[in-house]
């Protein structure tokens, strides 16, 4: 495993992190056998850092990671969300009262006392912009509850805002061969503010793995089903927002450039990797096996020569209808 520096913080966490969503829920069915080797393989494989929220299963993912936390004395850092438990989700809801109560239920859940790194998890974009939104979390990080904080967002437009307080430690945003543009402007600037960048989705929701075709399904608890349009929340979380018909259209494209050491999915994770401003890949895992092919394009070469071709294909099939909506 490598390790890359999270932010000013003092942190060197593993460039391939474990997104939790999956061994929560709305995934398909994820047994808690699977669930807990999932978790012990990644751990196993050299990750330390791990992406989970309140409402993946309701607290089921935190919990796991909590029966993980009491199994080992490794230092682990837990990086949670709170918000999408208001309903309605609106702005007026992220106030202090409410975003602590859900703080102490992820404490409860995680089994700890303070939480690493707490995220607001993809609020209304107004939050963003607000001081008072930040002077809350300032004073939840002094009463102990939490160490750091970041923000979860959908729009780079929203990035932008949050970076410019100054306690804000990392941008969670959906980045992939599928979604280039956090690499145009957003990367350089939170490099410049020394900004932890952990990228989500980057797999699309499994597009990028290479392994589907006109003819999946998915079960009708997996948001790949549900959610296809956007339905129960932003259609930019499900196969990143991109029609499924032209993202396998892309997607034989790229499978062209593989390297045959490579498997679209090392590929994808490896072409993360390359933007040296994002400080860690959470890609998810439904089993031990998914979780083992996690780490492997760590050790791949490097895919210089094959990023503009990269970005031909994102040009051709994708820019028009995916570049201006987050």
């Amino acid at each position: 495993m490598k390790y890359r520096e999270f932010s000013n913080i003092g942190w060197r966490v593993s460039e391939i992190g474990l997104g939790c969503w999956a061994i929560g829920s709305e995934w398909g069915d994820v047994s808690k056998e699977d669930a807990t080797e999932v978790l012990k393989t990644s751990l196993d494989k050299g990750i330390n850092f791990f992406d989970t929220a309140d409402v993946y299963g309701d607290g089921r993912s935190e919990q796991f990671i909590g029966e993980l936390l009491k199994s080992t004395s490794e230092k682990i850092y837990v990086a949670t969300k709170s918000g999408r438990r208001l309903d309605p989700h609106n702005s007026e809801g992220y106030n202090p009262e409410n975003i602590e109560r859900f703080i102490d239920r992820s404490l409860k859940n995680l089994g700890v006392e303070c939480i690493d790194l707490l995220q607001l998890h993809c609020p209304p974009s107004d939050i963003c912009s607000k001081k008072e939104t930040f002077e809350m979390m300032d004073d939840i990080v002094k009463k102990g509850k939490i160490s750091y904080y970041g923000v979860s967002v959908e729009k780079v437009s929203e990035a932008m805002d949050a970076i410019q307080f100054s306690n804000v430690k990392s941008i969670q945003i959906i980045f992939n061969m599928f979604r280039q543009k956090p690499s145009e402007e957003f990367f350089k600037m939170a490099a410049k503010k020394d900004i932890a960048i952990i990228a989500r989705v980057p797999l699309a929701s499994g597009l990028l793995t290479g392994k589907m075709n006109k003819d999946s399904s998915f079960p009708s608890n997996d948001h790949r089903n549900y959610n296809i349009k956007g339905e129960a929340f932003d259609v930019g979380e499900t196969f990143s927002g991109v029609s499924f018909e032209k993202g396998l259209m892309a997607v034989d494209e790229l499978k062209k450039l593989t390297p045959n050491n490579f498997t679209l999915a090392d590929l994808a994770l490896k072409w993360i990797l390359m933007h040296s401003e994002v400080t860690v890949a959470i890609p998810g895992a439904k089993n031990k096996q998914q979780a083992s092919l996690n780490v492997n394009s760590i050790q791949l070469e490097d895919i210089s020569s094959l990023m503009p071709q990269i970005k031909k294909i994102y040009d051709k099939f994708l820019k028009e209808d995916i570049h201006h909506r987050w």
